[in-house]
């Protein structure tokens, strides 16, 4: 038996919820702290009956005791919370989605677990109340006392009570990050800043095979994979227009092209492509930069990706979407 109640909850959120009502935070010098609260956390072994081999983790973010944030993601239990069970690289990202319950401060907060070493992160994005136009980034971390129990065939694992049987206090300091370098630095420079990217306008069109229910899925009709703007958040502001190739799609999974709508910092050029995997909701992020000289990098960031679909009138088509997501790189 399934035990996992925030889950759902999540879920319901990104079906109902349009929008959050942004609010913002003082960036100042871009050296400030701020702080979440972790209220909930479960994390939730495959379940037998789905035969799909994933776990689920979800949790909830608030600034008080009223959850502001819920965060669900799933990944193969192999992989303990890394893509393809990475070696401390490409740590998988999922968009914590708004309950209405109080006034925001952020435009985006993404939620990611390293289960093997029991660590949370959390990253937020916010638009800068003193700099207009300008966004901050913040990120942290914070490491899990887990306690764990089985029934039913099924592992659960929350953090542990206290000894007065109580929920523990678990707060997340985040710190902001460098989101640019200067309009005169170098492009090995911009190497050196963490990289991430925030994925706007995501959209993807589905047709489902006529009877085919939630509870019964038939094999999708048609599937146009993902398209949406990405903005590289650190990378000199490059922005790109990402569809999905439908010749290239291999092995169910979507290879994506992404075309430059903007000119870059100094004399650097940068690509982007993606791919997205539907039996997982997985998107990956690459970007790679010509720095002239032999100067290269890459950076790469993986999301489990939660999209609302609604139908179309009298169709079997649906057309799924989402709000902002930040995607991270590495850990912090």
């Amino acid at each position: 038996m399934r035990h996992n109640v925030l889950a759902p909850v999540a879920l319901a959120a990104a079906s109902l919820l349009s929008g959050t009502a942004y609010a913002a935070r003082v960036c100042g010098t871009g050296t400030g702290t701020f702080q979440y609260r972790l209220l909930d956390l479960r994390y939730d072994s495959p379940d037998p009956s789905k035969n799909n081999g994933l776990s689920t983790v979800a949790a909830s973010l608030g600034s008080s005791t009223t959850p502001l944030y819920e965060c669900v993601v799933q990944w193969p239990e192999a992989w303990a919370g890394w893509y393809k069970g990475g070696n401390g690289t490409d740590i998988i990202w999922s968009d914590c989605i708004w309950t209405g319950a109080g006034a925001g401060s952020d435009t985006t907060v993404s939620f990611a677990v390293d289960w093997r070493k029991k660590i949370a992160y959390v990253a937020h994005t916010f638009a800068c109340s003193d700099k207009q136009g300008t966004d901050g980034l913040a990120t942290g971390s914070v490491a899990l006392e887990i306690s764990c129990s089985t029934a039913d065939d099924n592992s659960f694992c929350a953090p542990k009570i206290t000894s007065t049987g109580a929920r523990p206090d678990i707060r997340i300091s985040t710190t902001q990050q460098v989101l640019k370098p200067q309009g005169n630095a170098k492009c090995d420079d911009n190497a050196k800043q963490y990289q991430s990217w925030r994925v706007d306008k995501w959209t993807r069109l589905i047709e489902m095979a006529p009877g085919s229910t939630s509870a019964h899925p038939l094999p999708l009709k048609s599937d146009s994979g993902p398209a949406f703007v990405l903005r590289n958040l650190a990378g000199g502001g490059a922005v790109f227009s990402c569809t999905s190739d439908s010749s290239g799609q291999m092995n169910s999974t979507f290879l994506g092209v992404c075309k430059s709508t903007t000119s870059v910092l100094g004399n650097e050029t940068t690509a982007a492509r993606f791919s997205f995997d539907p039996k997982l909701d997985l998107v990956t992020l690459e970007q790679d930069w010509d720095c002239g000289s032999g100067s290269v990098f890459e950076a790469v960031g993986v999301a489990y990706m939660q999209a609302a679909c609604d139908r179309r009138f009298n169709s079997d088509v649906f057309v799924c979407t989402s709000e902002p997501v930040w995607v991270g790189t590495a850990t912090f």
